[in-house]
């Protein structure tokens, strides 16, 4: 089985492989799957720093693999003016949910609850599958564009 411990914001190198992980698999810090192309993977990772679409895992024989971002079944509350998306971004940010934040748009898990307070402030909802990326939260780190190698021997 490989074993990945360190994780790059990106490679210049040919990129070996690949793993397609929904949003929950991705919040998890000890993961065992199989690639994309069917081989073994353990993934070890520091807890509290979900791994991230675009993000590559290094394995302990060099390998790399790419972290992609599995389609799942979301919500998606669009707004047309900034004022309603503002309000529903608090309101839903008040209720501790992971959201994905667009311009004019905000992405959550289905929820009936939250998709008929996103209606009550005139927003529409769509729930077409897509990669859900949620924010990490005020204290979490987000990396976009920043190399974070992290090494555990």
């Amino acid at each position: 089985m490989l074993k990945a411990f360190e994780r790059l914001s990106h490679s210049h190198e040919p990129i070996d492989d690949s793993v397609t992980l929904d949003h929950d698999t991705r919040k998890k810090a000890r993961i065992k799957i199989s690639t994309d192309q069917g081989q073994e993977l353990g993934i070890f990772m520091q807890r509290g720093h979900p791994l991230l679409v675009g993000e590559v895992l290094k394995t302990e024989c060099g390998l790399l693999i790419e972290v992609k971002g599995k389609t799942e079944e979301v919500s998606t509350a669009i707004a047309t003016d900034w004022m309603d998306f503002s309000r529903i971004c608090y309101h839903l940010g008040n209720r501790h949910t992971s959201l994905q934040i667009g311009e004019l748009w905000v992405r959550f898990k289905p929820d009936h609850v939250l998709e008929e307070l996103a209606e009550n402030y005139g927003l529409s909802i769509n729930r077409t599958a897509a990669i859900f990326e949620p924010e990490n939260g005020a204290y979490g780190s987000q990396s976009h564009g920043h190399s974070h190698s992290h090494s555990h021997d």
